[in-house]
């Protein structure tokens, strides 16, 4: 990189504190440990104060805007420190669109956690937990034994029906098959 770029960076990072790096790129360069095969939706917030307490284990999914915490400033003002704990995430993991995953919290592996949940304290593996405070929904092999009965009476799309292949035609098929009862159906 020539200087004048690396001088426009160190400008636009140091006086004017613009930083174009996303949140999983800050997290990963102040040590935040992640597994291979991630899935990372748009606007996940992933602690920038303290990134490096947080590890994600293999093939985790982070649904749009879930937020995960290692620290809680609430006591700050107060007692003039800040809580911190580590958080852990296993592997195997989706966590929902929404979700807050507290300081100390751990998920274990083959979780699923629900959209709009607030997870503290340990989540162990093979679970299903939602709510706020999450709780235990049922097994994961309950949940997906669920689902798979589901899938037997309801419409299954294939990959030309994701966002970037699908035409008005199957768009408007789509729409008029989940407006009958059961009103769900499965992609791919």
């Amino acid at each position: 990189m020539n200087w004048p770029i690396k001088f426009y960076l160190y400008i636009r990072h140091k006086i004017f504190k613009i930083d174009d790096r996303t949140s999983l790129q800050q997290a990963l360069d102040n040590g935040m440990k992640l597994g291979k095969d991630p899935s990372i939706q748009d606007q996940v917030m992933l602690d920038p104060s303290h990134s490096w307490l947080i590890s994600i284990g293999d093939k985790v999914t982070l649904a749009p805007r879930v937020c995960i915490l290692a620290h809680d400033a609430s006591t700050k003002r107060h007692l003039g420190y800040t809580l911190i704990a580590p958080v852990t995430i296993g592997n195997n993991v989706f966590i929902g669109a929404g979700t807050i995953v507290l300081p100390g919290s751990t998920i274990g592996d083959n979780v699923i956690i629900g959209a709009g949940s607030i997870v503290t304290g340990n989540i162990p593996s093979n679970n299903v937990y939602a709510g706020n405070p999450a709780r235990q929904i049922c097994t994961l092999e309950e949940y997906l034994l669920k689902r798979k009965e589901q899938m037997q009476r309801a419409p299954l799309y294939d990959e030309s029906y994701i966002v970037s292949n699908i035409t008005p035609d199957k768009k408007l098929q789509m729409l008029q098959e989940l407006s009958k009862n059961p009103s769900r159906g499965f992609i791919r």
